[in-house]
């Protein structure tokens, strides 16, 4: 899954807000100001009130930033959002900058040759972030200088912050207590000799406190700040109405205050205090004026992604109650497409629809990417009215979507061919779901990160000159956060898997102006069962498979299959029907029965 957009939203007013923000920095006495995408806790998303760089550029992308001179602005974006920013940003004002190959070091460097000022929102970017900067311009007279938010004190309709209150997660979802969880921290605090954490990320203090919010659209998450303590207690920090009817939730254990107490706190805490300098914002670091400083991971970061068992049985049935939705949505678009009518926004009705009549679904999990034709070729697409296109016999269509239950949370994508599709179509779908099934069947020794099997996803695409321009696989919480860190399939990620880490498996192949494909399930980490083979003292892990969603054999290039990968779909697909057939009946039945015919 990746963050979408919306194809329409290039801004009327970016220019005129440009030029205002220049004003502002003008009178605050800076040369520059950089706009995040970013919230003051650090997380992928942002509410609506925190989305200053969709404000000031249009630019709607899960990650980027822009920096505003007095001529210039440039807007940082990565591979996946290089198409979607020219289409949302006034590209006679904001010019796109490929990044992180170009640092903002760099481009500060090239833009302000004779230094300057450079101002900066110090909740609004990390530790590592500015120390990285200020390290690289160290030899220039560019300085970067915290400041108060220059595009707060311009944007006169902001929305409110979120003020939905908290909510207590079920013991017999989390599967561990909040107390549980808080003594297993300060247990590792104590063993390093320190006497607090401070938590800024918005899903590690939900799956710490076994809380859950609306914060954030799609993302059951709670916007608070908390500092752990060695004796096992913590204090929360919210905004009022949030958390205080969960003082019985708590207990002794956990203190409710204000948000306003947070900086407060910090500058009175004492002895050696751990901050995470990837998530943590700066103005921590600098009001912890009385501690000495540990650096290290958020400490919930990797027992939140280990899944614990009660967890990994709530995706699993998850899983298959959203796969049972996906196989009567799958046969309703077969019966329909191609007769031709149906559109985009059709199709995201549609499925929205299967799933609400689980009468499980607390709410999507992400917004529904459904491209057909050359819009799959837009990793982030999202329709709109003014997007929408039909469907049209011929065409590929990718759907990638999923579904927030109270047991779990969904993430898969399948492309489908609407009718006969040609055999460029087919040959380079048959390469992405060998990739596919690559990493499924992987097995691998104990300290193997993402990085490590992310070219076994895209080997297939490689010998055709083929690739594609995202991580082939992110974590995925248990009713949280359809993206969830620190676990990745990726080129980038060097944290090592281990067993109840959920990832997502997703290699695709984007042809811009054509056709795009993605095949998605998600899987998660275990043991590996030994084999006949294999060495008695050696340990390996391996992936079981959590989505069950016949896989569309009519895209497939039989002659390009190994018998091993051959095999591989039919025992997928047998096991599908076994897993769903159960809980379908009449058309949906038969459709499934026929989906997972063997090869």
């Amino acid at each position: 899954m990746f963050q979408t957009f919306d194809a329409s939203s290039a801004p009327e007013q970016g220019p005129p807000r440009l030029a205002d923000l220049r004003g502002r920095m003008q009178i605050e006495g800076l040369d520059g100001f950089i706009v995040p995408r970013a919230d003051a806790h650090q997380g992928e998303y942002v509410a609506p009130c925190d989305a200053r760089l969709e404000w000031l550029t249009g630019f709607t992308g899960s990650a980027g930033f822009c920096v505003a001179l007095a001529e210039k602005a440039g807007v940082f974006v990565d591979g996946r959002y290089r198409v979607q920013v020219k289409t949302q940003v006034a590209l006679s004002d904001f010019t796109p900058v490929n990044w992180p190959e170009t640092t903002l070091a760099d481009w500060l460097q090239m833009s302000l040759p004779n230094g300057g000022i450079v101002g900066f929102d110090p909740w609004l970017h990390t530790v590592d972030e500015i120390e990285k900067a200020r390290k690289a311009l160290a030899k220039t007279d560019i300085i970067l200088r915290p400041s108060a938010n220059l595009v707060d004190m311009l944007w006169s309709d902001r929305p409110a912050p979120p003020q939905a209150p908290f909510t207590a997660y079920p013991l017999e979802n989390a599967g561990q207590s909040h107390g549980g969880k808080l003594a297993e921290i300060a247990k590792g605090l104590q063993a390093q000799g320190q006497t607090a954490a401070i938590l800024t990320l918005a899903d590690s203090i939900a799956w710490l406190l076994n809380i859950r919010g609306r914060d954030i659209e799609r993302n059951p998450i709670t916007q608070a700040f908390a500092i752990v303590h060695s004796d096992g207690t913590c204090d929360l920090y919210a905004r009022k109405g949030k958390a205080d009817h969960l003082a019985d939730h708590f207990g002794d254990a956990v203190r409710i205050h204000g948000e306003g107490a947070f900086l407060p706190a910090l500058a009175g805490l004492t002895g050696t205090v751990l901050i995470d300098p990837k998530s943590c914002p700066e103005i921590v670091l600098s009001s912890l004026s009385q501690a000495e400083i540990a650096r290290d991971f958020d400490p919930c970061a990797l027992p939140k992604a280990r899944k614990n068992p009660v967890e990994i049985a709530g995706m699993r049935e998850a899983h298959l109650r959203d796969g049972a939705a996906m196989v009567r949505f799958l046969a309703w678009l077969d019966d329909n497409a191609p007769k031709g009518g149906l559109t985009e926004v059709d199709v995201v009705t549609a499925l929205e629809g299967f799933r609400r009549d689980t009468n499980a679904l607390l709410d999507i999990s992400f917004e529904t990417i459904c491209g057909a034709g050359e819009h799959g070729a837009i990793m982030h697409y999202r329709v709109t009215t003014d997007s929408n296109r039909a469907v049209n016999p011929g065409e590929l269509l990718v759907v990638d979507s999923g579904g927030q239950y109270i047991d779990g949370t969904t993430d898969i994508t399948r492309t489908i061919a609407i009718g006969p599709v040609g055999s460029e179509e087919r040959a380079c779908y048959t390469r992405v779901l060998q990739g596919m099934i690559a990493i499924s069947r992987a097995r691998f020794p104990k300290g193997v990160a993402g990085m490590h099997l992310d070219s076994l996803a895209r080997f297939p695409l490689w010998t055709a000159g083929q690739d594609f321009d995202h991580g082939t696989g992110h974590g995925v919480g248990a009713y949280l956060c359809v993206h969830e860190g620190p676990q990745r399939i990726s080129r980038l990620s060097d944290t090592p898997l281990e067993p109840g880490m959920i990832l997502s498996n997703e290699p695709g192949y984007y042809r811009e102006g054509a056709f795009g494909i993605r095949i998605e399930n998600l899987i998660v980490v275990e043991q590996a069962p030994a084999l006949p083979t294999g060495d008695a003292q050696r340990k390996l892990l391996g992936f079981e498979t959590l989505t069950w969603v016949p896989i569309d054999r009519r895209l497939v290039d039989l002659d390009m299959l190994s018998k091993a990968e051959r095999d591989w779909i039919d025992a997928y697909h047998a096991t599908t029907l076994a897993k769903i057939g159960p809980r379908l009946d009449g058309a949906g039945l038969n459709w499934l029965s026929a989906a997972c015919a063997p090869l």
